[in-house]
């Protein structure tokens, strides 16, 4: 039981280690990925955010 409410109350501080959709890093980190382990909603998200730009 212990170990379940300390993953559960680690788990917002290890989410909030990745960059926020959209931002100039995760660009930066999406380039890093192979683009053949893209998910179709990471793809389409890197196209409005990185590539076309829409706020």
């Amino acid at each position: 039981m212990r170990h379940r409410l300390a993953a559960l109350l680690l788990l917002p501080l290890l989410a909030a280690c990745a960059p926020e959709v959209g931002s100039e890093a995760w660009c930066e980190k999406l380039d890093e990925k192979e683009k053949a382990q893209w998910t179709l909603e990471e793809t389409g998200n890197y196209a409005r955010h990185c590539i076309i730009k829409v706020e």
